[in-house]
């Protein structure tokens, strides 16, 4: 992962465009997770999802870091 990413000459934070695609993959995980009734074995649904979006975070961050 390098530091910045430059879009149309806008150099954004690579960890802010992570962070938009783990936003998308977590709403695709949560209604698919609804959809299988996951859900009703959980006390306090908020937490999971953001528990879920940083677990999704950091995968995306470790595959795209620079391999060694």
């Amino acid at each position: 992962m390098t530091g910045e990413i430059s879009i149309g000459g806008v150099y954004l934070p690579s960890i802010l465009l992570l962070a938009v695609a783990a936003v998308v993959l977590t709403a695709i995980a949560t209604r698919l997770l609804a959809f299988a009734g996951a859900y009703r074995a959980v006390t306090y649904r908020p937490l999971v999802d953001l528990a879920l979006f940083f677990l999704i975070l950091g995968l995306l961050a470790l595959l795209t870091g620079p391999s060694a």
